[in-house]
This record gives C-alpha cells, structure tokens and sequence, in this order.
C-alpha cells in the first residue's frame, strides 16, 4: 500500500464545495470516481482543506491510499487528461503511509477579492465580489489589524461550525487594490473556522463603507458572538491560495493577548521528546482551554513528556480535565524552577489515542 498526495486546484463555481454530499456533485466525489477509473481500484481521497460551495482553490492538498505501481510523480499526468477543465492536478509525490493533511503543522492562506468600481466588469465576475459603493481601504486596513495574532474567533465562525476550539492564530492580514478597483484581501494563518474568512470579509466590507469604525473589528472580537460581526460575504470572492506544511517543530510557539501570555518551548522536543508550556499570564477562565489546546499541540508535536508552568495566581487541579490530559506536580523536571511559580506535568487521561483535530468544514 502507497499513499500519494496531490496538490489541486479547481474553480468551485459549478460544485457543491469539497466534501461529499448527497445529491450534489462535489470536488471530492469526481476526483474518488476519476482515480478510480483511472487505477482500477476504489479510491477515497482526504482533503486538507474541505471548501465550501462555490468556493475556488489554487493549491488544495489531498492524499489518497492505492495499490498501482505508477510512479507517484506521473499521476497527476494521467488524472488530468481525465478530469473536466475546471480541476486540475498540479503535481502528485508518494508521501509516507502516516502522513495526513489534515493532521500536520501548517500555514494556510487565502484570498478574498472584491471589485469596488461603479460598474461591474464581466470578466471575473465568478472570482470576486461586487460592491459598488465607495470603499476605505485604509479604515479596512486599520480594522484588519486588530484580527492578526492568536484569538479567540467565535465571533467570525458560522453559527453551524462543529469546532471544538475557535482560538486560531492569525500570522498575517493585508489588503490591497489595484487600477481596476480590485481589492484583494490576503490572510495566512494556522487554520480557519467555518466561514472565518467570508465573515472577516463582510465585516470588513462594513468598516469600508462606514457602517463600523475600525476599532468596533476588536469589539466584535472580543464578543465571542456570530451576530455581532458582518454578514457572510459569497463565496465566489474566496480562493484557498496554498498549504505550506512545517518541515520541522519550531523550538517555541508564542501566543499572546489581553487574555493570554504564554510560551510552548520545544528546545528539547528532537533529544529529550519534552516540551514546556511556560504561561506567563492567564486569565482564570481561558486556563483550562488553554492547557488543554497547548498540550495537545504539544502531543502532535511529538512530546512524550509534557511540563507546564503555571503562574501563583492561577489555580489548577490535579482533578481537572484539561481535554484529553490532567496535571500531576511534576517529579524530577528537566526545567528550573522559578519563583513564584509551581511546575505540573500534563499526562495522558484518556481512554483512547484519538484524536480531538477533525473539523468538517473549514470554508
């Protein structure tokens, strides 16, 4: 058994989204029935990135489990010549038989257009947005700002997401426009809630026509509530652009707001397989998602053994669920102590090795 991945690409605009659905022809149903053809075996890929209807994609990533012989690097060749005019494999690699792409370190990035002009030009029309209302890039800039970093986005995730965490971080946001009127919102990130980034683009959309003033894009963040925010912008403006995997674990992982200040080390991760997550700050209320989402990430990273230090001021218990672990005072650490804080060790409290990272839409 092999497992191929293949980079794809496909405009959304006469599909129901990625993922299978009755009744309607989707990304993921022509590609199983195309490769099974093609290989003469039942074949059923798994997408990285499952995008909603209409959505487009650039750089999509998918793995499939086959039993051919044909060279890895040859089959988006020979799926392309069978596969309609508007999905196209851009390159296909045999990658190992536990690579999953939805289960790796990564950074996502996607684009949503918008043609601001008076009059609307055919051409394009199923990639971009139309509005013809005038439209502060600036106030949009300055909105924008307050969403990049690590947050919590309830407010900006559909009512109907089945996530079990909205925290996401944010690495960048811009916006630009060009001669035509098109702007052009780029946001990159560690992933994306359901509808995250049409609901950015609504909100944003607002602050540019005067409806919000910039600074209201952080009130809405901070209200942890869908209806506080704009509405869902469609979903023909939106391109999944690429997935760029991490080759490697960085040594730490920052993460810091009004809510939070911690630092994952993973200086040791690659000789000892420990990790420490070093919270410098927490409000008592976020600590428990907070340890439980660190340490987990933690544990993806490949931490055996997982230390947390947790500030004076912050109460933890050894009889608290932090998700799939618990803490236990931590017996012969390889971290200093300091002062003013006490050193737990987070271990394993499950019944089963399953993990809690499957969403069922990110766009």
């Amino acid at each position: 058994m092999r497992r191929i991945r293949m980079t794809v690409a496909y405009d959304g605009t006469n599909y129901s989204g990625w993922q299978l659905q009755p009744n309607h022809v989707t990304i993921e149903e022509i590609l199983n029935k195309t490769l099974s053809d093609l290989l003469k075996e039942p074949v059923c890929i798994v997408g990285a990135s499952r995008t909603d209807s209409g959505v487009h994609a650039l750089g999509n990533v998918a793995v499939f489990d086959t039993e051919t012989r044909m060279p890895g690097d040859k089959i988006c060749y020979a799926l392309n010549q069978r596969l309609p005019d508007d999905i196209r494999i851009l390159d296909s690699c045999d990658v190992p038989l536990s690579w999953h792409p939805r289960k790796q370190n990564c950074t996502k990035t996607y684009e949503y257009k918008i043609l601001n002009r008076r009059v609307e030009i055919p051409i394009g029309r199923s990639y971009a947005h139309f509005c013809y209302f005038p439209l502060d890039l600036e106030k949009m800039r300055a909105g924008a700002a307050c969403l990049v970093g690590e947050h919590d986005f309830a407010s900006f995730c559909s009512a109907r997401h089945q996530a079990a965490e909205t925290v996401r971080t944010v690495y960048s946001l811009t916006l630009d426009k060009d001669e035509r009127g098109l702007i052009t919102l780029r946001i990159s990130g560690n992933g994306f809630l359901y509808n995250m980034v049409r609901i950015i683009a609504g909100t944003l959309l607002k602050v540019g026509m005067g409806v919000y003033p910039p600074e209201h894009v952080e009130e809405i963040l901070e209200a942890r509530d869908r209806q506080q925010a704009g509405q869902t912008a469609p979903a023909r403006g939106l391109t999944l652009i690429g997935i760029e995997y991490e080759k490697e674990p960085q040594t730490e992982i920052r993460g810091s707001n009004r809510h939070w200040n911690y630092v994952l080390d993973q200086s040791r991760l690659l000789t000892e397989a420990c990790s420490l997550l070093d919270i410098k700050y927490c409000e008592q209320e976020e600590l428990e998602r907070l340890i439980r989402r660190m340490a987990h990430q933690a544990y993806r990273n490949g931490a055996k053994r997982i230390f947390v230090r947790v500030p004076g001021e912050c109460i933890v218990s050894e009889e608290t669920r932090y998700g799939l672990y618990r803490l236990v005072r931590a017996g012969e650490p390889p971290w200093q102590a300091v002062p003013g804080t006490s050193l737990w060790e987070a271990v394993y409290a499950g019944d089963s090795l399953k993990e809690q990272e499957e969403e069922p839409c990110t766009e």
